[in-house]
């Protein structure tokens, strides 16, 4: 009998675990990429475009990851050019100038089957919001972003956000039409604090 009572406990604990795995992010209703109390790991890209004065030259292979440190950092992993995300790279563009005390960096990864569309895609999007303060990249692993970092292959648009190497913030939608630009911006706080 106790051995049943064992049995039966060590299942519940599996499937309790196995279920709480399976809930979606909350704010973007699904999972994809890092969630919140994971580490940011070191990944490589290409610069495509976008600030100018960072000191990168575009065509440069480098870990922005890691360059920017342990700064608050959000990395914008996208699949799609819609106005949605158009729009929060702009406010995401205002926000890395408005708190330059904290050192806010920003970067955008464009993920594509194709590298030379990735980085096509990337160049229009600098040309297109004129932003000034965000660079845009091409991950080395283009299609689907750094294995490392569990991007969901079904996600048009994830979004990571961390301080300190450790991340404090996660969103992700499945249609980037669907993407709340207000509640991504109103989470800066979890890594500006």
């Amino acid at each position: 009998m106790k051995n049943f009572l064992v049995l039966g406990l060590a299942l519940a604990l599996v499937s309790a675990t196995t279920a709480s795995a399976e809930k979606p992010a909350k704010k973007g209703g699904m999972k994809s990429g890092l969630q919140p109390g994971e580490n940011v790991g070191a990944f490589y890209v290409t610069k495509c475009a976008g600030a100018e004065d960072d000191g990168v030259a575009e065509g440069k292979n480098l870990c922005y990851r890691c360059r920017n440190g342990s700064k608050p950092q959000v990395m914008v992993f996208t699949r799609s050019d819609d106005p949605k995300v158009a729009e929060l790279v702009k406010k995401l563009d205002e926000a890395v100038a408005s708190n330059e005390e904290s050192k806010l960096r920003v970067f955008v990864n464009v993920l594509n089957e194709d590298k030379d569309d990735a980085s096509d895609i990337a160049k229009k999007f600098v040309s297109t919001t004129s932003v000034k303060n965000i660079p845009f990249v091409v991950p080395n692993e283009n299609a689907n972003g750094p294995d490392n970092y569990g991007i969901n292959p079904k996600a048009d648009v994830t979004i990571v956000m961390a301080n300190e190497g450790n991340v404090k913030a996660n969103y992700a939608v499945a249609n980037a039409k669907k993407l709340n630009v207000d509640a991504v911006i109103a989470d800066l706080n979890k890594i500006l604090e």
